[in-house]
């Protein structure tokens, strides 16, 4: 059983083996072989170039050629019998067959399947043909083929008034126009036939009508076929008979022509402005004088300063905000009545969708034009090609805004459009600054390559004019707390395209929404604030140059107090720019964000050049005041006094002599350059983007499919500086508050480490004034080594030795210093002597005199200070007091050094000021506008960040460098020991 139950099993897997087998020998047998050889290329054919015995094969993709007795039909992509054959079979494509039809019979029916005889003619395709007015008739009424074809008079009587049609086959009532003036279907003279219409020739209508089609960008008009086959016929049916098509019809052709009209002319805008002036006893629509009944809206009037106050005299009565219950007035609701060229009303559209922009993109982002507050900019360069396909007549639109009332009635408001091709008596009114001047309209289209059709409209056009630049502008009322505007505003410019090589033509297009408000009050507010900021500058430059002029010692005013006050002046104003452009910008980006019911908007790019020449002029000022400090601070005289002394003799070769004898052991000077390349070191410090986006949105991110609005200036500067302050506010509280407390203070080390090395720091930034920090050790000696250092340290910590301070029994040690001129007049003598020949790059090439000169100058410039510091000098001596509150809040000294000098007790290390490290403020604004300033120019925080970061190291290089040339060679330390 169980090899019988396993049988069918074996059999249906042979089977299925064995079908399996066949279908792969089956489709190996049939299915073509690929050659590694074969080729995948064909001719390039289109089906107008095959000849006439040819038609084109739509699955080949060549031309093929026709049966006998057969030729290309009018699509070319079939055959056709010739004339005199009739048709057998028809199977299309070129699968037809043809038979010679007999000659008593040589006519074909019109379907071609059968041969008749014809009453008279035939036509170049072997059909029957009839006398004007005839119709042909091949059939009765049963559909049975006549033997003959007949010709059958159509009866133009006053009981039925019938013509032929167009095809020749059926017999229709003739035109009613025809009719009303001539009681037949006839035009005869000396009535007007025009456009397939009979006109009376009473009555005021004008005869000459200009037919010229103009483009004003080219300095080209002619004759456009369209103009001259529709526009008489169109007017005339307009006025004689108030036909609501013809009155449009007549409409499209002035908006074609620009809306440009002059009353010496009567092209199509001249009559519809004859039309609208003859016909104001029909009275207004909806109570717009400029809407007469029975004609499209084209205009607002030619008065001169009407354009004003349609724009900015009666706000909607509605309002708009940025968030809303259920988005409810957060976005422009635009709808438009649409037209085809004829005059037909096609229907009411939204906007939305893009259908006024011509450049393709999503939904999404093409929608995101009319979401209130976001500015919207969208360009393109679109083929010829594509235009000549897409718009192949012109649609027309008149907009509107629809809004909802507190009633919740639903209304449409007019939208006026500022077209700038429009010629009013010649000129571009539109084109002018002064808005008084401008003629509104209303209708636009965005292509028009119809007009441009010169002698067939079934022709490609010679010109063709496109709607490139689109702008909709939308204003606030000004003071108000609930977004109410004005009627948006479409700015709209052709441009004139000559067709001469569509291949290889393009147009650039673009659309813009643009949101505006009056910034009057803005420009006010800000000019108070940098008047009375400005103000203050000048008075604080004024007391930092008295202050300037007491330190260097000189009651005279000369150029240099003028250019010292210059340069205070400018670094004080700097600040003034600064602080104007940060609260401004810190202004629209809070209030514009936040706000809900909208009450501001951003300023327009044209509105923001006053806020980017502050900017500029801010960042310029800093600069300069930059220099000055970097100047002044590789410009100090600076003197390290080493209070070290020698500590027994030593037994020295005499060269020359031959002989020994006894000096003092010499002073390390290691501690010295220590103590320099540490102040060398101290001279450097440490050192959201959407919502820069010109929208109402706060979002911090963006989805990717969304648009993203353009930048605006003034926000990028909010977000840029805001972001740059509080990060460098965080780092300075950051070091203030726990790095120089916990980890280490670079300042207070200085001081210590000079107290270790047994040297003070006398350092001069002014003629007669400077500071002093008091090094000198209070165990005598601080060239020692390391267990008798220790020992020091020890008793110190155990206070077992004097204080620090200057003063006994004071830990003050550093000082701001006014010295007296005669103090001042002794330190010059000898450090003339000190650096007048040799530098520090020279100095160990320097002849032996020479150095032995300059050794001997520093030791009287140590010897002298270090005497003038433990009053030897009583002629030249001090006193120790204490700054004035006013003195500090001033920054300057009321008491002049006459004949003492003055040491001001300092517990604020002041003497950072000429470091960097003391100038954290300025440095942070200069680096912070330069950052601005690169931002504004290329729009990239990542360059503006590498270039700040760039201008920095290099301006350190040179601070560095510098001032260890100017510390060596004032100091005696060679720049080479300066790292």
């Amino acid at each position: 059983m169980a090899t019988g139950g396993r049988g069918p099993v074996v059999a249906m897997a042979a089977g299925s083996i064995l079908s399996a087998a066949s279908v792969t020998l089956f489709l190996l047998l049939v299915l073509p072989r690929v050659s590694q050889a074969q080729t995948f290329f064909l001719p390039f054919r289109q089906p107008e170039t095959c000849g006439h015995n040819q038609y084109f094969d739509i699955s080949a993709l060549s031309c093929v050629a026709c049966g006998a007795n057969q030729r290309q039909d009018a699509r070319g992509t079939s055959c056709v019998c010739l004339p005199g054959f009739q048709m057998i079979s028809n199977n299309g494509g070129p699968d037809i067959i043809c038979k010679k039809c007999p000659e008593h019979m040589k006519g074909v029916t019109e379907d071609g399947w059968n041969c008749i005889s014809c009453p008279g003619g035939l036509t170049a395709e072997g059909k029957c043909h009839c006398p004007t007015d005839h119709i042909l008739v091949e059939r009765n009424i049963n559909g049975t083929l006549l033997s003959q074809a007949t010709c059958e008079l159509c009866d133009k009587s006053e009981n039925s008034f019938t013509v032929a049609n167009a095809l020749g086959n059926r017999c229709v009532r003739c035109e009613p126009t025809f009719i009303n003036t001539n009681r037949s279907c006839a035009c005869s003279e000396p009535n007007i036939l025009t456009g397939g219409l009979c006109f009376g020739s009473t009555g005021n209508f004008p005869l000459r009508m200009i037919s010229t089609a103009r483009y004003g960008e080219l300095g080209i008009s002619f004759t456009s076929e369209w103009f001259a086959k529709y526009l008489q016929s169109s007017a005339a049916a307009c006025w004689v008979y108030g036909n609501l098509t013809s009155c449009q019809a007549l409409g499209n052709i002035c908006v074609m022509n620009m809306n440009s009209y002059d009353s010496s002319t009567f092209d199509a805008c001249g009559l519809f402005q004859v039309i609208f002036e003859n016909t104001a006893a029909l009275g207004t629509v909806h109570s717009v004088s400029f809407w007469r009944q029975n004609l499209p809206w084209l205009f607002y009037g030619d008065q001169l300063g009407l354009a004003p106050q349609i724009l900015s005299t009666t706000p909607l009565p509605t309002n708009f905000s940025f968030k809303g219950e259920n988005q409810q007035n957060t976005k422009l609701k635009f709808v438009a009545a649409s037209y085809d060229v004829r005059g037909n009303f096609l229907k009411w559209q939204t906007l939305e969708g893009g259908v006024l922009q011509l450049c393709p993109d999503t939904e999404t982002r093409l929608n995101a034009a009319y979401s209130f507050g976001t500015t919207y900019q969208q360009s393109c360069e679109i083929p010829i090609p594509k235009i000549l396909t897409d718009f192949p007549n012109p649609t027309f639109y008149d907009v509107y805004l629809e809004y909802t009332d507190e009633n919740q009635h639903q209304y449409i408001w007019a939208v006026p459009v500022l077209n700038l091709n429009l010629q009013y008596k010649k000129m571009f009114v539109n084109q002018d600054s002064s808005s008084g001047k401008w003629l509104l309209t209303r209708r636009i289209f965005l292509v028009d390559a119809l007009s441009g059709r010169e002698n067939d409209l079934g022709s490609q056009p010679r010109l063709i004019r496109v709607a490139t630049q689109i702008s909709l502008s939308i204003h606030l009322v000004p003071n108000t707390k609930n977004g109410n505007i004005y009627p948006p505003l479409i700015t709209i410019a052709y441009s004139d395209i000559d067709v001469k090589d569509p291949n290889s033509q393009s147009v650039k297009v673009s659309f813009s929404v643009t949101y505006e408000m009056d910034q009057g009050e803005a420009h006010v507010q800000t000019d108070i604030a940098l008047g009375v900021l400005g103000g203050l500058a000048v008075l604080s430059s004024l007391l930092k140059t008295a202050g300037w002029k007491r330190r260097i010692g000189s009651p005279m005013i000369d150029l240099q107090t003028v250019t010292k006050f210059l340069v205070y002046y400018a670094g004080d104003l700097a600040n003034v720019f600064f602080i104007i452009t940060i609260g401004t910008g810190l202004y629209w980006l809070i209030f514009f964000k936040a706000q809900k019911s909208v009450s501001v908007l951003l300023p327009v790019p044209a509105q923001e050049e006053r806020f980017v020449t502050y900017v500029g002029c801010g960042f310029a000022l800093k600069a300069l005041q930059f220099l000055h400090k970097l100047i002044s601070q590789i410009t100090i005289d600076i003197f390290f006094i080493d209070w070290e002394r020698p500590k027994g003799k030593v037994l020295k070769t005499v060269e020359g002599e031959g002989g020994v004898r006894s000096a003092t052991v010499p002073v390390s000077i290691w501690r010295t350059y220590f103590v320099a390349n540490e102040w060398n070191e101290i001279q450097t410090v440490v050192g959201f983007k959407n919502l820069a986006l010109m929208d109402s949105s706060s979002s911090l991110s963006r989805s990717p499919p969304s648009y993203i609005a353009p930048y605006s200036r003034i926000l990028r500067y909010a977000v840029s500086s805001a972001l740059w302050l509080v990060i460098g506010i965080i780092q300075i509280v950051f070091f203030a508050v726990f790095y120089e407390r916990f980890i280490e203070d670079k300042i207070r080390q200085f001081v210590d480490l000079c107290c270790m090395s047994n040297i003070s720091v006398f350092l001069l930034s002014h003629r007669c004034f400077g500071y002093y920090i008091h090094g000198r050790s209070v165990h005598g000696h601080a060239d020692t080594n390391m267990e008798e250092m220790n020992m020091n340290l020890k008793r110190e910590a155990e206070n077992l030795c004097s204080q620090r301070g200057l003063v006994p029994n004071t830990d003050g040690q550093t000082f701001q210093i006014a010295i007296s001129s005669q103090m001042r007049q002794h330190y010059d003598r000898i450090h003339e002597t000190l650096t007048r020949k040799n530098g520090p790059a020279r100095l160990l090439g320097s002849s032996g005199s020479t150095f032995e000169q300059s050794v001997k100058a520093y030791h009287t410039m140590n010897k002298f200070l270090g005497s003038f510091i433990d009053h030897v000098h009583k002629e030249m001596d001090y006193f120790i007091k204490d700054k004035l509150l006013l003195e500090r809040i001033l920054g300057m000294e009321f008491m002049e050094p006459m004949e003492k000098s003055i040491f001001y007790n300092d517990e604020g290390y002041s003497f950072s000021s000429v470091l960097y490290y003391g100038n954290e403020a300025t440095l942070l604004i200069y680096d912070l506008m330069f950052f601005c300033v690169v931002d504004l120019a290329c729009q990239n925080f990542i360059l503006a960040a590498f270039l700040t970061y760039l201008q920095q190291e290099i301006f350190r290089f040179i601070r560095n460098a510098v001032g260890q040339k100017n510390l060596a060679s004032k100091t005696l330390v060679d720049q080479r020991f300066l790292i």
